[in-house]
């Protein structure tokens, strides 16, 4: 198949297009991981967007059922330099392009993607097509123009769940054996926010002793209390904070009352409960080599990364909130606490999938402000 991705400010690339035929519109972003295209594909926070990667060669070790982190993948298409059409692995059980076909998402390859990842790093994140099926140039752009902007769009509620459900499963059951973490006793009940929630964030709890209960994104603070948890916990998720005020308001009434712990989008969410602003990043933060400095210990956390926001630190009130980690990169707030209520949160992705492991011990941490606040 041809394939070819046009710009709304006019740039066009062309390429081979793979995947499931077809034509998708979204926010072009880049992502700088080597490895854990499966992970990010199917990570709800990539909802309506297009991700490029910038690695040049994707999808050699091809697929399989474990490495999905939600059920389908969540991006509007791929964009690579290379896409392997063979997959070597014993893990595998489909290609990369039978996996994006099998739910109708189309893949440009064969065009440089450094020059696109240039551009945005240059004029920023915008909005795109990509399209099998019309190679009019003029008629993409303008179809990319009119595509929604990503301010102001409220997608957690696209992508949360429908229903409340429990998770029970422990990363023991995707880890080669020698990298199971141990069993801890489960102790503490979890009611978990889903604005676009990822599998492995689930285990992870559930490998600290948590079972967890896994609620929609509109769940009010009243029902949540009613379920009489030991701590909350508020997820990723995709789109511009500022129209989940939902999400916002109920957790101002929570605060004080119960444990909260947010990453991501939760972070945000935080950050306007708390009385504070957020604002759009020039073309974001994706990938899993982010260097962020911890403010208390002075250590620096190589981090996983995936938001296109950010809170402001300067709309917080220094007095009641504590900024706890800064992005080396560009100074952006990565972690803040309450100084006076069991609440923490941190931009960045502690369960990683993919992406390094070094701030895993925050969901240790979420355990022992729970225990804390039972006593």
């Amino acid at each position: 198949m041809q394939a070819v991705l046009a710009l709304e400010d006019g740039r066009v690339f062309r390429g081979r297009g793979y995947g499931a035929p077809g034509e998708h519109a979204g926010e072009v972003v880049f992502n700088t991981s080597l490895s854990g295209y499966q992970e990010i594909l199917t990570d709800p926070s990539y909802a309506g967007q297009l991700v490029c990667l910038t690695y040049p060669h994707i999808g050699n070790y091809g697929t399989n059922p474990l490495d999905s982190e939600s059920a389908h993948p969540f991006a509007e298409g791929l964009i690579v330099r290379e896409l392997a059409q063979l997959s070597s692995n014993w893990r595998s059980v489909e290609t990369t392009s039978e996996f994006l076909a099998d739910f109708g998402l189309p893949v440009i390859s064969d065009i440089d993607t450094r020059a696109l990842v240039r551009h945005l790093r240059t004029h920023g994140s915008m909005r795109a097509v990509l399209s099998t099926q019309d190679f009019d140039e003029q008629s993409l752009i303008a179809k990319a123009k009119a595509s929604p902007s990503m301010v102001g769009l409220d997608l957690a509620s696209r992508v949360t769940t429908s229903a409340a459900y429990e998770w029970t499963e422990p990363s023991s059951n995707i880890y080669l054996p020698e990298e199971v973490p141990a069993e801890a006793e489960t102790r503490y009940h979890v009611v978990a926010h889903d604005y676009g929630i990822k599998h492995n964030i689930l285990r992870r709890l559930v490998d600290v002793g948590c079972k967890v209960t896994v609620v929609p994104a509109h769940t009010a603070a009243a029902d949540v209390l009613a379920m009489k948890p030991d701590g909350v916990f508020l997820s990723n998720g995709p789109g511009d904070p500022e129209p989940v005020e939902y999400a916002a308001r109920s957790i101002r009434e929570m605060l004080g009352r119960v444990p909260i712990f947010g990453i991501c989008l939760g972070h945000q969410i935080i950050g306007l409960a708390l009385g504070g602003k957020t604002y759009k990043l020039k073309f974001g933060h994706h990938g899993g080599n982010h260097p962020v400095l911890n403010l208390e210990t002075q250590k620096v956390e190589i981090t996983a990364q995936n938001h296109g926001f950010a809170v402001d630190p300067d709309s917080l009130n220094s007095n009641e909130v504590a900024l706890t980690h800064r992005n080396l990169n560009d100074d952006t707030l990565e972690g803040l606490r309450h100084r006076s209520l069991p609440l923490f949160s941190v931009q960045y992705h502690p369960e990683a999938s993919p992406g390094p492991h070094d701030s895993a011990y925050l969901f240790e941490r979420f355990v022992q402000m729970m225990e804390e606040f039972k006593k």
